[in-house]
């Protein structure tokens, strides 16, 4: 019987000779046939910017890595290539799971539709100020959306990074953070609430671009622990400047002590609570202020798999609490099994922190999806240069193609799934999942009651009580 046949156009080595090409001659854009920006301007697909064979991951590892399938022990060789090396060691050596989706394409699946909206209109707007800030066009602070969507070098891309972490203009995320050491066991859980409420670079929320009296702050965030029950209670404020350079103010609340105390800033690399392996400084890849960190390289751009979903791709609504299983390690739930894509264009980002004469880092790398910017997995490493620490996170539209959806004022969800932060040389791990509800909590985002409820010094006394 005839069997109709697919005629390859491009091999696949083209797009990485593409980007090796590009890179050599010092001329960084995203997209291979077209410019990206252009093409999603006109489109709003991303599609007609690669060869089909750079969106498919059937077409990089010979058929060996499908669609609908996994990434295991026996197959992730062939895509050893496409992962961080943290990744790949987790998956190869200790029982990782993956389950393989198809690559979304809809620009407005991958970020939210205000964000990119903001992006598109304000592009060509954002420079840098003599002390190195982003301001807008005008000299004020930026008007909102990614500054720099077809960056021309790493400092450009790390510094949208920095302005707006989950890109809302305030989000109110519940979360699960489970300690598991070497084995899987498990060691620690805490429930948290996390809030980020920016008052520059607003999109939704009036009064914008900005909100009075409140345009020299980029962000204020609030965490909140709610169990167990020695440290419920505990609240930690960060006042975020919008002068990069200057570290955040620092408010912790601890019921033992029944007052509100001030916290050193600088203090970003150990853990808020017992066992934990987050620090601040690890937060979205890119937790302390933007001018602190230095030294910016783009050290290569690649093909890339990574826990970043389309419609519904990375959103578990057939749990009633959003939550997914467990693999790996001796005790079979050491990390979660998440959802991969091919991102066919991810640009690898190098920094090191340069305010932070006493930092356990000598370096960070950042693997960013160049279709919006947003990290996707980092690396750091310790002094001597050896790798460290990785964070690893997904992203979804929390919206499914049969219509179900979580939505607020009409916008559906854009955010973040999980989070593993993996501790390879204790080999211990912290995995964070977003959840629907915890405790007397509900996820929820855009909610302008959650500065005076949550992100003042009187909210995190009250919230302590």
């Amino acid at each position: 019987m005839y069997k109709p046949v697919h005629l390859i156009k491009f091999d696949k080595t083209f797009t990485r000779r593409h980007f090796l090409k590009t890179m050599s001659s010092g001329i960084v854009t995203s997209g291979v046939l077209a410019p990206l920006w252009n093409v999603i301007a006109a489109t709003g697909d991303i599609s007609r910017a690669y060869p089909d064979e750079a969106l498919s991951i059937e077409h990089y590892t010979n058929g060996k890595v499908r669609v609908g399938g996994v990434l295991d022990a026996s197959n992730v060789d062939s895509a050893k290539d496409l992962v961080d090396p943290i990744t790949y060691h987790q998956i190869k050596n200790d029982g990782r799971i993956v389950d393989i989706i198809a690559t979304p394409t809809k620009i407005m699946h991958l970020n939210p539709a205000s964000y990119i909206e903001a992006t598109l209109r304000n592009k060509g707007r954002a420079r840098f100020d003599k002390n190195g800030n982003v301001v807008s066009d005008d000299g004020g602070p930026w008007i909102g959306g990614h500054p720099f969507p077809d960056a021309k070098d790493a400092r450009e891309m790390m510094a949208g990074v920095a302005l707006s972490w989950g890109r809302h203009d305030i989000a109110f995320y519940c979360i699960v953070e489970r300690i598991r050491d070497s084995e899987g066991k498990l060691l620690f859980r805490y429930n948290q609430i996390f809030t980020e409420v920016h008052p520059t670079g607003r999109l939704v929320l009036d009064p914008k671009p900005y909100w009075p009296g409140h345009e020299g702050k980029v962000r204020y965030n609030t965490t909140l622990l709610t169990s167990p029950g020695d440290v419920a209670g505990s609240a930690f404020l960060a006042i975020w400047h919008y002068d990069q350079s200057r570290f955040p103010d620092f408010h912790g609340y601890l019921p033992a002590f029944k007052r509100v105390r001030r916290f050193s800033a600088n203090q970003r690399f150990e853990p808020l609570w017992p066992g934990s392996v987050f620090f601040a400084s690890d937060a979205w890849t890119m937790g302390d202020p933007f001018l602190t960190w230095g030294n910016f390289k783009l050290i290569g751009k690649t093909p890339f798999l990574a826990g970043v979903g389309g419609q519904g791709g990375g959103w578990h609504s057939d749990h009633p609490n959003w939550e997914t299983t467990f693999v790996g390690g001796k005790t079979g739930d050491k990390y979660l099994r998440t959802r991969f894509s091919l991102v066919p264009e991810a640009y690898v980002v190098e920094m090191e922190p340069v305010k932070y004469p006493m930092a356990p880092y000598k370096k960070r790398r950042v693997w960013l999806d160049a279709r919006t910017m947003s990290p996707m997995v980092s690396v750091a490493y310790d002094r001597a240069g050896k790798e460290w620490k990785q964070f690893e996170g997904g992203t979804t539209l929390y919206e499914q193609p049969s219509g179900e959806k979580f939505a607020v004022g009409g916008e559906s969800y854009w955010s973040w799934t999980y989070v593993h932060i993996h501790d390879v040389q204790k080999d211990r791990i912290s995995v964070i999942t977003q959840v629907k509800q915890l405790d007397n909590y509900k996820c929820t985002f855009n909610d302008p009651s959650i500065y005076e409820g949550y992100c003042t010094l009187q909210a995190i006394q009250r919230l302590g009580i």
